[in-house]
């Protein structure tokens, strides 16, 4: 399957943890994330990871455009809720392509554990079929 990631400034160490901690699921799956969180996935499981450009020059966009043609199989994107995030816009684009085109989306870490654990179990195999 393939698995999308992105993290903002502020979630890119969770995700590398995140990615680390599932790294024997996660190597059996095509990767893909935008520039910076890319490379740091790779830096810290030695993974490869296909790279689209940084999210805020792009980077979203290229995502986007993978779950229109229905090539992604799952999202994972941690960004701050909290904070007041002049890339909104980005954030509400990608989710409501997700949701659209009924991609599994986590946006924390506790529905991202749910979607990998489910995902070994062949819980998402039903994306196999669309």
């Amino acid at each position: 399957m393939k698995i999308g990631f992105i993290a903002h400034n502020s979630k890119k160490s969770l995700m590398e943890n995140f990615c680390l901690a599932y790294k024997r699921i996660l190597s059996k799956h095509e990767l893909y994330a935008t520039g910076g969180t890319g490379r740091r996935i790779e830096e810290v499981t030695n993974l490869r990871v296909h790279k689209f450009l940084p999210g805020a020059v792009g980077g979203d966009k290229q995502f986007t455009e993978m779950i229109e043609r229905n090539d992604m199989d799952m999202v994972i994107f941690f960004y701050n809720p909290l904070l007041q995030d002049p890339r909104q816009a980005d954030i509400d684009s990608i989710t409501r392509c997700c949701d659209k085109y009924n991609i599994p989306i986590a946006t924390n870490i506790a529905t991202a554990e749910s979607l990998l654990l489910g995902l070994a179990n062949g819980d998402l195999d039903w994306r196999n079929i669309v």
